[in-house]
């Protein structure tokens, strides 16, 4: 049976649309409508199946209820688990979720930025790509709501929660050091991001200042977009570098093509030889022995995000950006 529209129910009910509207947007005792009628149309509506067009109350009200999220790739476990704990806080205080991934593509954000403004998204949650400064700066003049996570423009003033990558990365290396590792190498992607760029700071720096000389052949940098197999393939040339002691990977995915090297080439860790991940994952905890990550506070991010959205969204005036850090720990295992 095909729906009924909003007409089709007021002259379902013998009133008018008006009141029909009123009904459905809440207002019925506010405008005096009896319990009777209310409950006419209420039964209709089940009846009928009737779905309101959230872009025309959108309209109407100036409201969609909805918030728009835009990552880097939503299939990445950081990504997809940050996602998940935003979308159920959201919806707790009222708001849905829509969101979709960038893949590091500069078109592709403008595209998505335009596409949710078309659908008159209520404010705005983005891991951002140097290239859409413009884009962010029109929904700042526009008064809409915007809050980077995960990674920041510096050139632009807008609300930011992330992480402290510098001194995690660097924790991290001290933690190698503090084992008497020497040769440490770190597997890192070629995108230029500012928390990639932190965490390749960190690692240069905690080597420096154990006089430890950088050395860039034991900095592994991956193409965003290249091919698994032959990333493992990079990965198993760097393992088979006897020199190296210890591996830092500056993201989870990265970790996880490690794993699979490690297991081709037959080569374990132990005392002789370690890792470290970023971003935890579930394989980390499940492999013999544990792998020992950097795991950045997801509750208490997308926690801060959400009352940063909602704060933004319920004031009358323009509150003042924000840049919150949150401290990412280190966690050993075996």
């Amino acid at each position: 049976m095909k729906a009924l529209s909003i007409k089709d129910i007021a002259l379902k009910a013998n009133v008018s649309i008006t009141t029909v509207s009123f009904i459905i947007n809440g207002k019925a005792k506010e405008k005096s409508i009896s319990d009777a009628v209310i409950k006419k149309v209420q039964q209709i509506i089940i009846d009928s199946g009737y779905k309101p067009n959230q872009i025309a109350r959108s309209l109407r009200t100036g409201n969609s209820n909805i918030i728009g999220l835009i990552v880097e790739d939503i299939s990445n476990p950081f990504f997809s688990r940050i996602a998940r704990l935003i979308e159920d806080k959201a919806y707790k205080r009222g708001y849905k979720i829509i969101y979709s991934s960038t893949e590091n593509n500069v078109e592709k954000a403008q595209e998505l930025i335009n596409l949710f403004k078309s659908r008159k998204v209520d404010a705005y949650i983005i891991s951002p790509i140097k290239g859409i400064e413009e884009e962010i700066q029109i929904l700042k003049d526009e008064q809409k709501p915007v809050i980077f996570f995960d990674r920041n423009l510096p050139a632009l003033n807008t609300n930011y929660v992330g992480a402290n990558h510098f001194e995690a990365s660097y924790q991290a290396i001290e933690s190698f050091i503090k084992q008497g590792k020497r040769n440490i190498a770190l597997v890192t992607t070629d995108i230029d991001v500012q928390q990639i760029v932190e965490r390749f700071e960190g690692y240069k720096k905690a080597l420096n200042d154990y006089a430890l000389s950088f050395n860039e052949e034991l900095v592994l940098q991956i193409p965003f977009k290249q091919d698994e197999t032959e990333t493992i393939q990079q990965l198993i040339s760097l393992f088979k570098n006897t020199a190296v002691d210890a591996v830092l990977f500056a993201t989870n995915y990265l970790a996880i093509s490690g794993l699979k090297a490690l297991k081709q080439i037959g080569k374990k860790l132990d005392e002789k030889f370690a890792i470290i991940g970023y971003d935890d994952h579930e394989a980390f905890e499940l492999h013999t022995p544990g792998i020992s990550t950097i795991q950045q506070p997801l509750e208490e991010i997308a926690e801060t995000i959400i009352k940063l959205i909602l704060n933004q969204l319920s004031s009358k005036a323009k509150l003042p950006d924000q840049q919150i850090i949150i401290t990412a720990k280190l966690i050993i295992r075996d």
